[in-house]
Protein backbone atom coordinates (compact mmCIF):
# COMPACT_ATOMS: atom_id res chain seq x y z
CA UNK A 1 0.00 0.00 0.00
CA UNK A 2 1.25 3.47 -0.86
CA UNK A 3 0.07 5.69 2.02
CA UNK A 4 1.73 8.96 1.00
CA UNK A 5 4.08 10.50 -1.54
CA UNK A 6 6.64 13.23 -1.01
CA UNK A 7 8.52 14.51 -4.02
CA UNK A 8 8.70 17.06 -6.81
CA UNK A 9 5.71 18.09 -8.87
CA UNK A 10 6.64 17.06 -12.41
CA UNK A 11 3.48 17.92 -14.38
CA UNK A 12 -0.20 18.76 -14.01
CA UNK A 13 -3.33 17.65 -15.88
CA UNK A 14 -7.05 18.35 -15.51
CA UNK A 15 -7.58 15.90 -12.64
CA UNK A 16 -4.08 14.50 -12.08
CA UNK A 17 -0.48 15.34 -11.35
CA UNK A 18 2.78 13.46 -11.78
CA UNK A 19 4.89 13.36 -8.62
CA UNK A 20 8.55 12.38 -9.02
CA UNK A 21 9.74 10.38 -6.02
CA UNK A 22 13.35 9.26 -6.28
CA UNK A 23 13.32 9.23 -10.07
CA UNK A 24 9.97 7.42 -10.40
CA UNK A 25 6.99 9.43 -11.66
CA UNK A 26 3.66 8.54 -10.05
CA UNK A 27 0.50 9.71 -11.80
CA UNK A 28 -1.90 10.66 -9.02
CA UNK A 29 -5.57 11.55 -9.58
CA UNK A 30 -7.01 14.11 -7.18
CA UNK A 31 -9.86 16.54 -6.57
CA UNK A 32 -9.53 20.03 -8.04
CA UNK A 33 -9.25 21.47 -4.52
CA UNK A 34 -6.03 19.51 -3.97
CA UNK A 35 -4.72 20.32 -7.46
CA UNK A 36 -5.14 24.03 -6.80
CA UNK A 37 -2.99 23.77 -3.64
CA UNK A 38 0.00 22.02 -5.26
CA UNK A 39 1.89 25.09 -6.37
CA UNK A 40 4.12 25.29 -9.42
CA UNK A 41 5.84 22.53 -11.36
CA UNK A 42 9.22 21.70 -9.84
CA UNK A 43 8.11 22.42 -6.27
CA UNK A 44 8.14 19.93 -3.40
CA UNK A 45 4.79 18.44 -2.44
CA UNK A 46 3.35 15.84 -0.09
CA UNK A 47 0.14 13.91 -0.76
CA UNK A 48 -1.82 11.39 1.29
CA UNK A 49 -2.74 8.59 -1.07
CA UNK A 50 -5.09 5.69 -1.68
CA UNK A 51 -4.08 2.89 -4.03
CA UNK A 52 -7.18 1.53 -5.77
CA UNK A 53 -6.87 -1.95 -7.27
CA UNK A 54 -9.18 -3.45 -9.85
CA UNK A 55 -8.70 -6.48 -12.07
CA UNK A 56 -7.93 -4.28 -15.07
CA UNK A 57 -6.52 -1.13 -13.45
CA UNK A 58 -4.30 0.17 -10.64
CA UNK A 59 -4.91 3.84 -9.83
CA UNK A 60 -3.39 6.14 -7.24
CA UNK A 61 -5.54 8.90 -5.71
CA UNK A 62 -4.01 11.78 -3.75
CA UNK A 63 -5.23 14.33 -1.23
CA UNK A 64 -3.85 17.39 0.55
CA UNK A 65 -5.15 16.31 3.97
CA UNK A 66 -5.93 13.14 5.86
CA UNK A 67 -9.51 14.42 6.27
CA UNK A 68 -10.03 14.42 2.49
CA UNK A 69 -8.49 10.95 2.24
CA UNK A 70 -10.70 9.63 5.04
CA UNK A 71 -13.85 11.02 3.43
CA UNK A 72 -12.81 9.62 0.01
CA UNK A 73 -12.40 6.13 1.51
CA UNK A 74 -15.81 6.46 3.17
CA UNK A 75 -17.47 7.55 -0.08
CA UNK A 76 -16.06 4.72 -2.21
CA UNK A 77 -17.54 2.18 0.21
CA UNK A 78 -21.05 3.26 -0.85
CA UNK A 79 -22.42 0.72 -3.30
CA UNK A 80 -22.51 2.09 -6.84
CA UNK A 81 -20.14 5.00 -6.12
CA UNK A 82 -16.68 4.63 -7.61
CA UNK A 83 -13.48 6.56 -6.98
CA UNK A 84 -13.97 8.89 -9.97
CA UNK A 85 -17.38 10.00 -8.70
CA UNK A 86 -15.95 10.43 -5.18
CA UNK A 87 -13.34 12.79 -6.69
CA UNK A 88 -16.10 14.73 -8.44
CA UNK A 89 -17.90 15.07 -5.10
CA UNK A 90 -14.76 16.28 -3.31
CA UNK A 91 -14.13 18.75 -6.15
CA UNK A 92 -17.68 20.12 -6.05
CA UNK A 93 -17.87 20.65 -2.27
CA UNK A 94 -15.36 21.04 0.51
CA UNK A 95 -15.23 18.38 3.23
CA UNK A 96 -17.32 20.39 5.66
CA UNK A 97 -20.14 20.98 3.17
CA UNK A 98 -20.19 17.36 2.03
CA UNK A 99 -20.25 15.97 5.56
CA UNK A 100 -22.90 18.51 6.53
CA UNK A 101 -25.13 17.54 3.60
CA UNK A 102 -24.87 13.85 4.49
CA UNK A 103 -25.16 14.31 8.28
CA UNK A 104 -28.24 16.51 7.91
CA UNK A 105 -29.84 14.12 5.40
CA UNK A 106 -29.91 16.82 2.74
CA UNK A 107 -30.14 14.72 -0.44
CA UNK A 108 -31.28 17.79 -2.42
CA UNK A 109 -27.93 19.49 -1.82
CA UNK A 110 -26.08 16.36 -2.99
CA UNK A 111 -28.04 16.28 -6.26
CA UNK A 112 -26.39 19.61 -7.13
CA UNK A 113 -23.16 17.68 -7.73
CA UNK A 114 -22.74 16.69 -11.40
CA UNK A 115 -23.45 12.98 -11.84
CA UNK A 116 -25.32 12.54 -8.54
CA UNK A 117 -29.01 11.88 -9.07
CA UNK A 118 -31.79 11.57 -6.51
CA UNK A 119 -31.29 7.84 -6.15
CA UNK A 120 -27.55 8.07 -5.45
CA UNK A 121 -28.02 11.05 -3.13
CA UNK A 122 -30.57 9.09 -1.09
CA UNK A 123 -28.24 6.08 -0.99
CA UNK A 124 -25.36 8.28 0.24
CA UNK A 125 -27.49 9.69 3.05
CA UNK A 126 -28.89 6.28 3.97
CA UNK A 127 -25.52 4.48 4.04
CA UNK A 128 -23.36 7.25 5.53
CA UNK A 129 -25.50 9.32 7.88
CA UNK A 130 -24.98 7.01 10.86
CA UNK A 131 -21.31 6.36 10.03
CA UNK A 132 -20.57 10.08 10.00
CA UNK A 133 -22.50 10.53 13.22
CA UNK A 134 -20.59 7.73 14.99
CA UNK A 135 -17.17 9.17 14.23
CA UNK A 136 -16.09 7.39 11.05
CA UNK A 137 -15.33 10.85 9.73
CA UNK A 138 -13.09 12.94 11.99
CA UNK A 139 -14.86 14.32 15.06
CA UNK A 140 -14.09 18.05 14.50
CA UNK A 141 -15.51 17.90 10.96
CA UNK A 142 -18.59 15.99 12.16
CA UNK A 143 -19.17 18.48 15.01
CA UNK A 144 -18.84 21.41 12.63
CA UNK A 145 -21.19 19.66 10.23
CA UNK A 146 -23.79 19.28 13.00
CA UNK A 147 -23.52 22.98 13.91
CA UNK A 148 -24.01 23.94 10.28
CA UNK A 149 -26.80 21.38 9.85
CA UNK A 150 -28.77 23.26 12.51
CA UNK A 151 -28.23 26.57 10.69
CA UNK A 152 -29.13 24.92 7.37
CA UNK A 153 -32.33 23.52 8.89
CA UNK A 154 -33.27 26.95 10.26
CA UNK A 155 -32.70 28.65 6.90
CA UNK A 156 -34.62 26.05 4.90
CA UNK A 157 -37.47 26.30 7.40
CA UNK A 158 -37.53 30.04 6.69
CA UNK A 159 -38.04 29.27 2.99
CA UNK A 160 -34.53 29.44 1.53
CA UNK A 161 -33.46 26.68 -0.85
CA UNK A 162 -30.71 24.27 0.18
CA UNK A 163 -28.26 25.82 -2.29
CA UNK A 164 -29.02 29.35 -1.03
CA UNK A 165 -28.59 28.19 2.56
CA UNK A 166 -25.26 26.53 1.69
CA UNK A 167 -23.96 29.74 0.12
CA UNK A 168 -24.93 31.62 3.28
CA UNK A 169 -23.14 29.01 5.40
CA UNK A 170 -20.00 29.43 3.33
CA UNK A 171 -20.03 33.15 4.15
CA UNK A 172 -19.95 32.56 7.93
CA UNK A 173 -16.68 33.45 9.67
CA UNK A 174 -14.49 30.44 10.41
CA UNK A 175 -12.76 29.76 13.69
CA UNK A 176 -15.19 31.78 15.81
CA UNK A 177 -17.31 30.15 18.49
CA UNK A 178 -20.82 31.43 17.79
CA UNK A 179 -24.07 30.10 19.15
CA UNK A 180 -26.84 28.95 16.84
CA UNK A 181 -28.77 32.23 17.07
CA UNK A 182 -25.71 34.30 16.07
CA UNK A 183 -24.90 31.94 13.19
CA UNK A 184 -28.45 32.20 11.84
CA UNK A 185 -28.36 36.02 12.17
CA UNK A 186 -25.09 36.19 10.23
CA UNK A 187 -26.48 33.88 7.56
CA UNK A 188 -29.57 36.08 7.24
CA UNK A 189 -27.31 39.15 7.02
CA UNK A 190 -25.64 37.47 4.03
CA UNK A 191 -29.03 37.40 2.25
CA UNK A 192 -29.59 41.04 3.17
CA UNK A 193 -26.29 42.02 1.54
CA UNK A 194 -27.14 40.30 -1.77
Amino acid sequence: MIASLKGKLESLGGDWAVVNVGGIGFQVFMPTTTLSELGSVGGDIKLYTHLHLRADNITLYGFASTGELELFKTLINVSGLGPRMALVMLSAMDIEQLVMAIASGNAELLTGIPGIGKKMASRLVLELKDKIGTGLVSAPVAELAQENADVLAALTTLGYSASEATRALASLPRGQKLNLEDRVKLALAYFGSQ
